[in-house]
């Protein structure tokens, strides 16, 4: 009886351990997926005519890519989507991707439901190496503004690059009043540990390249192709 509890003991585990592991694997595929919809996303803005300018990017430090940010209100707002953040490092090089999301409310004249791919490029990398401290807000704790057009440098070499986050959309429904102004920022700690596998903070993600991937290794090139 004992040999047998035992053995049933021991199929049950093995059975639980495959359990979890066919789980994990799941999970990092639905991020992965994340990740795919980010390049996605890039490669559509770089089809479009008037683009972000290469000057920009050049100078950039951080940026944040949301696909299908939900738009959706009558007279009141929300906002929702879940994206991706990244930071470049003093050499260029591009961050392992952290997993944030945003969320917030607006008021104003607005009806409809909206899908947006928002794209956000940050001057500094401060801001996004500190969000794990909390989340930040954008139009209050960060300046924001609508970013210059164009492919070239020369397109935006009289551009005043004053604010601290440049905001681009492509969108995919009507709507009227959008505005990211009041949404927040902050860290997608599930899915981070779901991807790395470990409870690493944001700014350790940023900093340390830890993870070997197909699909950050397309992100990063696409990345390094748009400057």
């Amino acid at each position: 009886m004992i040999t047998k509890n035992f053995k049933l003991l021991s199929v049950l585990a093995i059975v639980l351990m495959l359990a979890g592991s066919i789980s994990g694997v799941r999970a990092q595929g639905k991020e992965e997926d994340k990740i795919r919809a980010a390049v996605t996303v890039l490669n559509d803005f770089s089809s479009m005519e008037e683009s972000i300018p290469a000057q920009l990017l050049d100078i950039s430090k951080g940026i944040i890519i949301v696909p299908k940010l939900i738009n959706a209100g009558l007279m009141v707002g929300g906002k929702h989507g879940k994206g991706i953040a990244m930071v470049k490092n003093e050499k260029g090089e591009w961050s392992d991707p952290v997993f944030v999301t945003i969320t917030g409310g607006s008021v104003g004249a607005q009806i409809g439901v909206q899908a947006v791919d928002l794209v956000l490029v940050f001057k500094s990398s401060k801001t996004l190496t500190e969000i794990g401290k909390g989340s930040f807000t954008l139009g209050g704790d960060l300046s924001v503004a609508a970013g210059p057009m164009g492919r070239s440098s020369s397109a935006s070499t009289d551009y005043k690059l004053e604010a601290e986050v440049y905001s681009y959309s492509r969108s995919k429904g009507l709507f009227a009043g959008v505005t990211i102004n009041g949404a927040a920022l902050s860290v997608d700690a599930k899915a981070n540990n779901a991807f790395y596998g470990n409870t690493d903070s944001a700014n350790t993600i940023f900093t340390s390249s830890k993870i070997s991937s197909k699909v950050v290794a397309d992100l990063k090139d696409k990345l390094d192709d748009l400057n």
